[in-house]
C-alpha cells in the first residue's frame, strides 16, 4: 500500500516565546503528538526541515485537517487522524482520484476555537487546500466554519454535534447526527427503557456541545412527561465538581445528565460516588473513549451514554474496517475515528463525482451525498447538511461500553 502523504513542516519559535499566530502543526504521520507537551508551537512535535514531498507527489490533491493533537482532548485529535489516515491511504492505494494522489497537512488546534480558526485561515490562504476535515468538537469546529465558509472551502466534521455548526454557511457538512436527536434518544431512552421520573442536569457552559444537548434533553425529557429536579454547570478545565454534585444530591434525582467530554466525565463520576450520588450518569457521544473508563473506573457502573456506533454490530462493512483499523493502529476505533473515516471517504467519493476541485463544484458534490455506506451507518445528508443516520445507547459494564439499542431517526 502506498503510504498516505503527510504534509508537516517545522514549527517556527524561539525558546521560551510563544507564538500566537500560526496554528501549531502534527506530526507526521505515524508519530503522536504528546498530550504532555500542549500549550505553544514551541513544544508541539513537528517534522524536522520543510514540507515533506515527493517529488512524483507534487501535483497531488491536497486536503487539510484540524484536530486537537495535544492537551485535555487529545484522544479525539489522534483518532480523527487515524480514521482519516486510513481511508486516504486506501483511497491512494486504489488509485487517487482521476489518477491523482491525496496528501493532507494536518494542525493542532489544541482543542481551542482560536487555534482551529487560526489552522483554518491559513489552511485556505496558504495551504491552497481543496476541503478541511475536522474538528471534533462543535466550539472549535464553530470557529473554523466560519472561516471555511467565507473562504469557500467545503468543511466537513466527522463529530459535531452542535446544529449550530452547519448553520455557518452552506460549505459546512458533518457525517453524524445532531444534538436534536441524540438529546431526543437519551430523553426518550431514560423515560421508556429506565422508567426515570426525576432527572437533574449537569453541564459544561463553555461548551456548545454541551449546553446544545443538555437543552434538548432537558425539553424532550420533560415533554415525555418527566422533571428535571436540578441543573448545576461548570466550566472547561474545572477539576473540582463537588459542590455542584452535592447540590444535586440534595433534590433526589433518579439519575443525572452529563451530557460533557470524557476527560470531565471521568472526574465527575468518581467524586459523585465520593458525596454519596449513587444513581446513574446519562451522557452523549462525547464520552466515548476507552480514557474514560481510565479515569471514572467502577464509579461509571450501570451509567448510559449515546454513541454513533458500536464495534459488536456485526455488519460486514464494518467488520472489515474493525480489522484494518486494528491491524494498523493496535486497537479498537472509537466513534470519532470511525465517522472521520467516513468524512474521509464521503469526501474522496465527491471528489470523484466533482467536474473539478474548485470550492463550489466540491461543495455541490458533497451536498448530494446519499445512502453513502459508512462504517458508522449509512449516510444521507439532508437540506441542512447534517447527516441523518441512526444512534446506539451504550451500557458501562464490567470497565467497557455494552451495545444496548439503536434508535433510528
Amino acid at each position: 500500500m502506498r503510504p498516505l502523504l503527510l504534509l508537516a513542516t517545522l514549527a517556527l519559535a524561539l525558546a521560551g516565546c510563544e507564538k500566537k499566530s500560526a496554528p501549531t502543526e502534527a506530526p507526521p504521520t505515524g508519530q503522536a503528538a504528546d498530550p504532555s507537551k500542549a500549550g505553544t508551537a514551541a513544544q508541539a512535535p513537528a517534522a524536522s526541515g520543510g514540507p515533506v514531498v515527493a517529488p512524483d507527489e507534487k501535483g497531488a490533491i491536497l486536503i487539510g485537517e484540524v484536530g486537537s493533537l495535544t492537551g485535555s482532548e487529545a484522544t479525539f485529535g489522534v483518532s480523527a487522524r487515524n480514521g482519516i489516515e486510513l481511508a486516504l491511504n486506501e483511497a491512494n492505494a486504489a488509485g487517487g482520484v482521476r489518477g491523482r494522489q491525496l496528501a493532507v497537512r494536518v494542525y493542532d488546534s489544541q482543542g481551542r476555537p482560536e487555534e482551529g480558526a487560526q489552522a483554518a485561515t491559513r489552511l485556505i490562504t496558504q495551504d491552497r487546500v481543496v476541503a478541511i476535515l475536522g474538528e471534533a468538537a462543535s466550539s472549535v469546529s464553530m470557529a473554523m466554519a466560519e472561516k471555511a465558509q467565507v473562504g469557500k472551502v467545503p468543511m466537513i466534521t466527522p463529530t459535531s454535534t452542535s446544529a449550530e455548526v452547519t448553520k455557518k454557511g452552506d460549505y459546512i457538512f458533518r457525517v453524524c447526527f445532531i444534538d436534536e436527536f441524540q438529546g431526543l434518544v437519551m430523553a426518550k431512552f431514560a423515560r421508556e427503557n429506565l422508567k426515570l421520573s426525576k432527572v437533574a442536569v449537569l453541564t459544561d457552559n463553555k461548551s456548545a456541545f454541551s449546553m446544545g444537548l443538555a437543552d434538548v434533553f432537558t425539553a424532550k425529557f420533560q415533554e415525555f412527561g418527566g422533571k428535571i429536579v436540578g441543573t448545576e454547570s461548570y466550566s472547561k478545565g474545572d477539576t473540582d465538581f463537588r459542590a455542584q454534585l452535592t447540590a444535586l444530591k440534595q433534590v433526589k434525582p433518579e439519575a443525572v445528565f452529563v451530557p460533557g467530554y470524557y476527560t470531565d466525565v471521568g472526574i465527575i463520576a468518581r467524586q459523585a460516588r465520593e458525596v454519596g450520588l449513587k444513581v446513574p450518569l446519562l451522557g452523549g457521544d462525547g464520552w466515548d473513549s476507552d480514557k474514560l473508563f481510565e479515569l471514572g473506573g467502577s464509579a461509571l457502573e450501570g451509567s448510559y451514554f449515546s454513541n454513533h456506533y458500536s464495534p459488536g454490530n456485526p455488519d460486514p462493512v464494518l467488520q472489515s474496517f474493525l480489522a484494518r483499523y486494528k491491524e494498523k493502529y493496535g486497537s479498537v476505533p472509537d466513534s470519532v475515528a470511525a465517522l472521520s473515516y467516513d468524512a474521509a471517504r464521503v469526501l474522496v467519493e465527491a471528489l470523484q463525482r466533482a467536474p473539478d476541485t474548485s470550492g463550489p463544484a466540491l461543495r455541490d458534490a458533497i451536498a448530494a451525498t446519499k445512502d453513502f455506506p459508512g462504517v458508522a451507518g449509512r449516510i444521507t445528508l439532508d437540506a441542512n447538511r447534517d447527516a441523518v443516520k441512526e444512534a446506539v445507547v451504550l451500557k458501562v459494564a464490567g470497565g467497557k461500553a455494552e451495545f444496548v439499542t439503536t434508535v433510528k431517526p
